[in-house]
């Protein structure tokens, strides 16, 4: 049973994938990719990847997440890499989020780990301002 079940119960964890995906969309993240890794790995179900331009630009997109998600009550249990912000992992448990500056997104590949995982499609969408 989820830490936060009592408080998603109304939200699938690729809800909750696609509202952080989202909130990365909305504050200009980019190359934003999620990955189905519910049948090759126990660790997670999904992973999240994103790029900001700079690591300042890197924490606002996570603080997007944490505070997008908040608002719903799913917390993370565990942030890094918000000091400096070149690469933010959020640990959701059920999906992890990972958001990192552009050259160590192209040195890392975080995404090459799993090769065989199904990329999800998100459907981000443009919000009218």
């Amino acid at each position: 049973m989820n830490k936060n079940e009592n408080t998603t119960m109304s939200l699938s964890t690729l809800e909750q994938v696609k509202l952080a995906a989202q909130a990365i969309y909305d504050k200009k993240g980019q190359n934003i990719l999620a990955l189905d890794l519910t049948a090759l790995t126990s660790v997670t179900d999904y992973v999240l990847v994103a790029e900001g331009s700079i690591g300042r630009h890197n924490v606002a997109l996570a603080n997007e997440v944490i505070d997008t998600l908040n608002d719903l009550g799913i917390k993370p249990f565990k942030k890094e890499g918000l000091s400096d912000g070149d690469w933010v992992a959020l640990d959701y448990s059920d999906f992890i989020v990972h958001i990192l500056k552009p050259d160590l997104r192209a040195f890392y590949q975080i995404e090459r780990i799993w090769p065989q995982a199904k990329i999800i499609d998100i459907n981000l969408e443009q919000i009218q301002k």
